[in-house]
C-alpha cells in the first residue's frame, strides 16, 4: 500500500512552523479614504453647523481663558492649590498656562489653523477641569439624578471636552484656513 504525502513539510516536527519565503516581501496594507475634492456634492449645511459649532464653542473658550487671567490668585489658590497638589511648581504658573491655552488654542480652532493641536490642548484643560469637578462634588447621583443646581457640575467641563474631542478627532472641517486632502495611508506601502 502506498503512503500519502504528508502535508506537513519536512524538517518540521509539529508542522506548526511557519515558513517564510524570503524572496517574497511583507504583505503591506494601504488604507485610502477619498479626497474631499473628488467628491461631486458638498454638505454645506453640515459644513456651516461645523463652522458655526467651531466658532461659538471656541468664543466660549477664551471667556473662560479670560476669567483665569482676571483672578489668577484666585484660581491658584481655591483650584489648582487645593485639589491639583500634584502638579509640579507654583500653582500659578499653572493657571497662567490654563489661561494661555483658553486663549491661544480656540484661536487656532476657530481660524482652523493647527486646529487638531489647538483641540487636543483644550481636550486636556477639560480633562482637568472634570476631574477637579469630581473631587469637588462628586458624581452628584450621575446619571440620573436630579440634582439642586438642575445642572451637574462637572456637565458643562464635560460638555466641552466632548466637543473637544470631536474636532481632535474629525478636524475643522472644509471651512478652514488651512485645509488638507484625506488621504490616509497605512505603512509600509507594497512595491506593486
Amino acid at each position: 500500500m502506498e503512503e500519502a504525502e504528508s502535508p506537513i513539510p519536512q524538517g518540521s516536527q509539529s508542522g506548526l512552523s511557519p515558513q517564510i519565503n524570503a524572496s517574497k516581501a511583507p504583505q503591506t496594507v494601504e488604507v485610502v479614504v477619498e479626497s474631499p475634492s473628488s467628491q461631486s456634492e458638498i454638505n454645506i449645511t453640515a459644513e456651516l453647523a461645523i463652522f458655526f459649532l467651531r466658532v461659538l464653542f471656541s468664543v466660549m473658550m477664551i471667556h473662560h481663558g479670560l476669567e483665569k487671567f482676571q483672578d489668577p490668585e484666585g484660581f491658584s489658590e481655591f483650584v489648582v492649590g487645593k485639589y491639583f497638589g500634584f502638579l509640579p511648581g507654583d500653582p500659578i504658573l499653572w493657571t497662567f498656562a490654563a489661561a494661555a491655552t483658553q486663549i491661544i488654542c480656540p484661536i487656532g480652532l476657530a481660524l482652523g489653523v493647527f486646529a487638531r493641536i489647538s483641540a487636543l490642548g483644550l481636550l486636556s484643560t477639560m480633562v482637568f477641569a472634570v476631574y477637579f469637578h469630581f473631587l469637588d462634588t462628586g458624581f452628584e447621583g450621575f446619571p440620573l439624578a436630579v440634582v439642586e443646581s438642575h445642572n451637574y457640575a462637572f456637565e458643562l467641563s464635560a460638555i466641552y471636552g466632548a466637543i473637544s474631542f470631536y474636532f481632535l478627532c474629525a478636524g475643522p472641517g472644509r471651512l478652514s484656513a488651512f485645509r488638507k486632502t484625506n488621504r490616509i495611508t497605512y505603512y509600509p506601502k507594497s512595491n506593486e
